[in-house]
C-alpha cells in the first residue's frame, strides 16, 4: 500500500530559533524552506498528490501557489519544482482535478485535453481522470425494488459525466502517448452504484481506479462500497481512496483492494483538531496551548478593554514556555507545569471548564506520558518539548510531519507498506531516542 501525500504548499522554515522566536534576515521563502520529504532521512509517504484546483485556485478559494510558482511548476515539471532530488528515497507524483474545489459548479471548469496538458507538463507519474465529485450517499438505493427517484436526476448525471469523461481521457491518453499512468474515478451514492462505477471503469481499460465523494462516509459505509466493489473488482484492478486515512482500517481496506490512498489528516489534525494532535504508538494525545497573545483576537480585546492585564498575560505565557522548558529538563514537575499552563488557559480562555474546554485532563495526560521523548523522528529529536506545543505554523507544522512520519512508520509495521525502510535505521533511532528519554 502506498501513502500520498496532497500538497499545499506546507513547507517549514529550518533557520527559525524556537527558543528566541526569531528566523533568519536572509531567508528566502521559497528558496530554504523545507518540505517534507526535505526533512526527514528516512521515507514519511510515498509520494505527493498535486491537485489542478489547488494550483490554479477555482472561484473564492484562489490558489496556495504564486503565479510564478504556477509557471515554474509547469515548465521545469514537478519532480524539480518539488526538489525530489532533495529526498534520500524515491518519491513518485499524482496529478488529480481537485473535485472539490468545483463541487457546486454544474460541470467541471476543464476540459479533458486541458487536463491531460496539465498532467503532461508537469510529469507527473500518474493522472487522474476528470470527474465531478457526488456527496450525497444514500444505501437505500441499492433496496429490491427501490425507485430510482430515490436518487436525484443530476446526481445520477455526475456519475455518468464521470464515466464519459474517463472513456475520453483513456482514449486520448492513449492517442498522446502520454507516459504517466492514467487512473479512472468512480463517483457514487450508494456501494452499488461504485461497484457498478469501476466495473463500468475496469470495461474500458482501467487496472487503476481512484475512488471518489468517499471523504465525508463513516468507516461502515466505504467498508460496504469496498466490499460490492470486490465482487465486481478483477484480479490486476487496483484501487486509490481519494482523501480518505482512517488508520485503524488501513489493513482491511489493504483485504479489499486498496492499493494506495492520500489524506492530509495526519498533518491538519496536528493544529486543527480540538483534542488530536500527536501521533505515537497508536495513541493520539493533545497539544499545550501556549498562545501567543498577538496571536489570540479574543484575548487582545479584553486587552484593549482593560478587562485584562497586558502585563499580566505576558507574565504567564513567559511562565508556560519557561515551565515547559524546565519540565523537558527533568526540573518541573507535573503537577507544577500543569498549574502554570492551566492558569494562563484561564486566563485566554476563562468560561473553557463550563464549556468543558478546559485541557486539565488531556494536558496531564501529555506531561505524563512525554512521548516526544520516545519518538525516533527527526523532528522530535530536533525539537523536543516545542513539538508538543501548540503555538505558530513553525511548531504546529512540523508536528504535522512528525504526525505523517508516524502514521508511516505504522503502515509498514503492520507489514502494509512496500519494502521495509525503516529497518536499518529504527534501531540507531530508537537507541538515540531512549537516550534522550533518560535525559
Amino acid at each position: 500500500m502506498k501513502f500520498f501525500l496532497p500538497d499545499s504548499q506546507d513547507l517549514v522554515d529550518p533557520s527559525f530559533d524556537f527558543e528566541l522566536e526569531r528566523r533568519s534576515m536572509t531567508r528566502q521563502r521559497q528558496r530554504d524552506d523545507l518540505y517534507a520529504h526535505e526533512v526527514f532521512s528516512t521515507p514519511a509517504f510515498d509520494g505527493l498528490l498535486v491537485s489542478k484546483g489547488i494550483v490554479d485556485g477555482f472561484g473564492v478559494l484562489g490558489s496556495r501557489y504564486t503565479l510564478s510558482q504556477r509557471r515554474r511548476l509547469q515548465r521545469d515539471g514537478a519532480p524539480r519544482f518539488f526538489r525530489l532530488d532533495n529526498a534520500s528515497y524515491p518519491l513518485e507524483i499524482m496529478g488529480d482535478c481537485g473535485a472539490f474545489t468545483y463541487v457546486d459548479e454544474e460541470e467541471p471548469p476543464y476540459s479533458v485535453d486541458e487536463v491531460l496538458a496539465f498532467y503532461e507538463s508537469c510529469r507527473f507519474h500518474y493522472g487522474v481522470s476528470l470527474d465531478h465529485v457526488i456527496l450525497e450517499f444514500d444505501p437505500a438505493a441499492d433496496a429490491p425494488g427501490a425507485e430510482e427517484d430515490v436518487i436525484p436526476p443530476a446526481i445520477r448525471a455526475r456519475q455518468q459525466l464521470t464515466l464519459e469523461r474517463a472513456r475520453e481521457f483513456l482514449r486520448k491518453h492513449k492517442a498522446g502517448g502520454h507516459c504517466f499512468k492514467p487512473l479512472g474515478v468512480a463517483q457514487g451514492w450508494s456501494p452499488k452504484s461504485y461497484a457498478a462505477a469501476v466495473k463500468a471503469l475496469q470495461k474500458m481499460g482501467y487496472d487503476y481506479i481512484a475512488l471518489g465523494g468517499m471523504v465525508p462516509l463513516k468507516t461502515q459505509e466505504i467498508r460496504l462500497c469496498l466490499e460490492e466493489i470486490q465482487a465486481v473488482r478483477k484480479p490486476g484492478t487496483r484501487l486509490h481512496l481519494l482523501g480518505v486515512t482512517r488508520p485503524e482500517h488501513l489493513q482491511e481496506f489493504s483485504r479489499l483492494g486498496i492499493a494506495s490512498f492520500d489524506s492530509t489528516s495526519p498533518l491538519r489534525q496536528a493544529f486543527k483538531d480540538a483534542r488530536d494532535n500527536y501521533y505515537l504508538d497508536g495513541h493520539k494525545y493533545t497539544a499545550i496551548r501556549i498562545p501567543q497573545i498577538e496571536g489570540n483576537p479574543d484575548l487582545q480585546k479584553k486587552i484593549f478593554a482593560g478587562q485584562v492585564s497586558q502585563e499580566r498575560a505576558r507574565q504567564l505565557e513567559r511562565e508556560c514556555l519557561e515551565s515547559m522548558r524546565l519540565f523537558d529538563q527533568g526540573r518541573r514537575t507535573v503537577r507544577q507545569t500543569l498549574e502554570v499552563l492551566l492558569e494562563y488557559e484561564r486566563l485566554y480562555d476563562p468560561d473553557a471548564k463550563q464549556k468543558r474546554n478546559d485541557h486539565a485532563a488531556a494536558y496531564e495526560q501529555t506531561l505524563e506520558n512525554a512521548p516526544w521523548r520516545r519518538c525516533a523522528c527527526e523532528v522530535c529529536g530536533k525539537l523536543k518539548h516545542h513539538v508538543i506545543l501548540f503555538r505558530g505554523a513553525e511548531r504546529n507544522r512540523r508536528r504535522g510531519f512528525h504526525n505523517i512520519w508516524t502514521l508511516y512508520r505504522q503502515m509498514h509495521e503492520r507489514g502494509l507498506g512496500e519494502g521495509s525502510p525503516f529497518q536499518e535505521e529504527t534501531g540507531a533511532r530508537a537507541r538515540r531516542a531512549k537516550a534522550r528519554a533518560h535525559g
